[in-house]
């Protein structure tokens, strides 16, 4: 039952009152029924007491049968509630394609996009930022740093305040989009049906920089990221540009694998329960020092995993970080758990801080050297942080 099982694995379940819980999910439970015209009357939550069995009896026996769809949305509106940036339900898959691989427009960026929502720290305009080699989206012409005038015949800001419906309309099957070209100022209007992308597994590029520093672009922390990096560097260059600008994380080991190509015996981070001791994350002083100079490229979708890296960078001072604040979506790793419709629930038990003690969630960690990409960069393969990165190392 997912009531239950956020207030037993949910990192400060033991300690929330389960009424803000109940009445989060009852709310979006009624609000499903409406739109389906499904409400009932007499359907009211019950007085609540802050018992968390008794008033879920109390709240089970009211609800009867509103279907799968209502229970759904409870749950999801639940979870939601908890305001926390690695706790999600996830539905089960409610079908495949008839070839069996992935599906989407193959926009894969967006500038202002932060996980499934807007970035609060947005500024227009928004533009995109990578498209997928041979989606729909490339097939039709869209480019990076082409400018979103509208997507569903939405402007994505008024004046500066985000328009959050325009996220959710680049997940549609079927997107219509105003562009506009900052090379050129040409404006056109394109609609994009989703379709097959060729599926491609995370990897690891590297290139040599004039002067012999290697630039090593690493998308995400997924399993055996570390050592992808490693291999790259195995010449041991003089200095290193970590590129993580887009990463939105991964595993918290592949981190401390990483760093310790950069230092031994250090405390990275800490995993600190809702009591108790906190458990300090060290580098993992088994992999061989490079002695290489550092310089670390971030930007706000550099997530989770990523928040943790550059927060110990930071930290132990291992090098500057050039670009923007990272997107401060750390709060602790999560774990799933089967419910009973298939769904999985996957939350944090545990909290993330960096290695001075200091929350990096919902903060992120601040650049050294402020050296954002614009549209314009994009569109011409300009790339300031690079630039700044070279300059930092002579």
């Amino acid at each position: 039952m997912a009531y239950h099982c956020v207030l037993d694995h949910y990192y400060s379940g033991p300690a929330m009152d389960p009424r803000d819980l109940l009445k989060s999910a009852f709310a979006a439970y009624t609000q499903d029924l409406q739109r389906r015209e499904a409400d009932r009357p007499g359907l009211h939550l019950p007085a609540l007491s802050g018992d968390r069995d008794a008033d879920w009896a109390a709240v089970a026996k009211v609800l009867g049968d509103g279907g799968g769809a209502a229970l759904r949305a409870a749950i999801t509106a639940m979870v939601a509630s908890l305001d926390d940036n690695h706790a999600r339900a996830v539905r089960p898959p409610t079908g495949t394609p008839p070839d069996g691989g992935p599906v989407g427009t193959g926009i894969a960026g967006l500038s202002a996009a932060q996980g499934p929502g807007f970035d609060p720290a947005a500024r227009p305009p928004l533009f995109i930022t990578r498209v997928l080699d041979g989606s729909p989206a490339d097939r039709a012409g869209v480019r990076p740093g082409d400018i979103v005038l509208k997507a569903g015949g939405m402007p994505p800001f008024a004046g500066t305040t985000p328009n959050p419906a325009v996220i959710g309309a680049f997940q549609a099957k079927s997107v219509r989009l105003t562009l506009k070209r900052p090379t050129t100022g040409r404006v056109r209007t394109v609609t994009i049906e989703e379709g097959p992308l060729t599926p491609r597994r995370p990897e690891v590029t590297s290139k040599k920089l004039p002067g012999g520093a290697v630039h090593v672009k690493l998308p995400g922390f997924f399993d055996g990221a570390a050592d992808q990096v490693l291999a790259k560097l195995r010449g041991k260059p003089e200095a290193v540009v970590l590129d993580l600008r887009g990463n939105g994380g991964g595993s918290p080991w592949e981190v401390t694998r990483l760093l310790g190509a950069f230092a031994h015996g250090k405390v990275t981070s800490y995993f600190c329960p809702l009591k108790g001791e906190c458990a300090a994350n060290r580098t993992d002083d088994s992999v061989p020092l490079l002695g290489a100079r550092l310089v670390v490229l971030t930007d706000r979708g550099c997530a989770s995993a990523c928040d943790d890296f550059t927060a110990a960078v930071k930290g132990l001072r291992l090098g500057p970080i050039v670009g923007t604040r990272t997107a401060g979506a750390v709060s602790g790793p999560g774990k799933g758990y089967l419910l009973d419709d298939g769904s999985v629930l996957v939350l944090p038990e545990i909290r993330h801080l960096g290695p001075d003690r200091e929350i990096v969630d919902t903060i992120g960690v601040p650049a050294d050297h402020h050296a954002p990409l614009t549209a314009l960069d994009l569109a011409t393969g300009r790339d300031p942080g690079l630039a700044k990165a070279r300059a930092l190392l002579g």
